[in-house]
């Protein structure tokens, strides 16, 4: 892996970002830079921003991209949990303990390498590592996931992901007894500073996050929740609980320890709806809680 780290000075503010690191990068084409922004590797304040951002000065650019020959991704043949599909998109169950896409530690048994080889074809807007890919859910998160084909579909559910017309269901297991039947968690999340792998609740740096949940079952010590998501950031369910001390169980980042056998946290993306971008016909899909899940709540209830 190669990284450079670089602070905007005033005579750069206002620049637009993919051409600040043309400058920047001299030693890598106008390509392979706009490649590594969408992928994600070229952030601004350790966030992922569009290649047309305007830097400010003292943004902070970090650049950590890999080898060419790391870039490529091989097809893989899995046994994908396919909901639905047809010649634009495909809606999947990914299951708990399997990564999106390929990228550091991680380059093959990936959703993504299996989709390529079920598919042949994806929309190449997101890039080499991510084809197809309109959002994400954490490896040890099962659940819906709805890809694209085609650059028409990506546009057009990412513009239902902007305008919230995609709309997201989780379940989640907290620690804890939520007295409130319904709530809203709404708390700007950014980069952990003590922790690049981690992101929390803060004012630096830091993007809206909005989380609505209701109470669908109380235990002794365990609260069920239904979630839907107004935003998308990374670990957005997971951090929010944590910041109102109802952590998800079994989450290893975010929650406290070990408390029920659950093989990672206990978060699923249970259902999906978005309107279908070719036949603008709405379309909604439930994928069946994982064993380990309901083992959980199984063991819950005899108690």
């Amino acid at each position: 892996m190669e990284n450079l780290e670089f602070i905007v000075s005033e005579a750069q503010n206002g620049l637009r970002f993919d051409k600040l690191c043309v400058e920047i990068l001299p030693e890598l084409s106008r390509t392979r830079i706009q490649d590594l922004i969408v992928n994600g590797f070229i952030t601004i304040n350790d966030l992922e921003v569009k290649a047309n951002t305007k830097v400010k000065t003292n943004d902070i650019i970090s650049a950590e991209w890999p080898e060419d020959e790391e870039l490529k991704v091989e097809a893989e043949e899995m046994d994908l949990d396919v909901l639905y599909e047809d010649k634009d998109l495909i809606v999947v169950n990914k299951p708990k303990g399997m990564v999106v896409h390929p990228g550091a530690g991680n380059p093959n048994h990936t959703l993504v390498n299996g989709l390529l080889a079920h598919c042949k074809d994806l929309s190449g807007i997101n890039g080499v590592l991510r084809p197809g890919i309109v959002h994400r859910i954490d490896k040890d998160t099962s659940g819906c996931l709805v890809v694209a084909k085609n650059d028409l579909a990506h546009q057009n559910l990412s513009e239902q992901l902007a305008k919230r017309t995609l709309k997201r269901t989780y379940i989640a297991l907290v620690h804890g007894v939520i007295q409130h039947n319904v709530g809203t968690i709404e708390a700007p999340i950014g980069r952990d500073k003590s922790d690049r792998q981690k992101m929390t609740v803060t004012s630096m740096n830091a993007r809206p996050a909005l989380t609505h949940f209701k109470v669908m079952k109380r235990y002794e010590a365990y609260t069920l929740v239904e979630c839907q998501l107004d935003t998308g950031r990374t670990h957005q369910i997971r951090v929010h609980f944590q910041y109102i001390n109802f952590p998800i169980v079994g989450d290893p980042k975010y929650s406290i320890k070990k408390t029920l056998e659950t093989q990672g946290q206990c978060l699923h993306a249970q259902r999906i709806e978005f309107i279908h971008p070719r036949t603008q016909e709405v379309m909604q899909f439930e994928a069946e809680m994982p064993e380990v899940f309901k083992q959980v709540l199984e063991e819950l209830d005899k108690a």
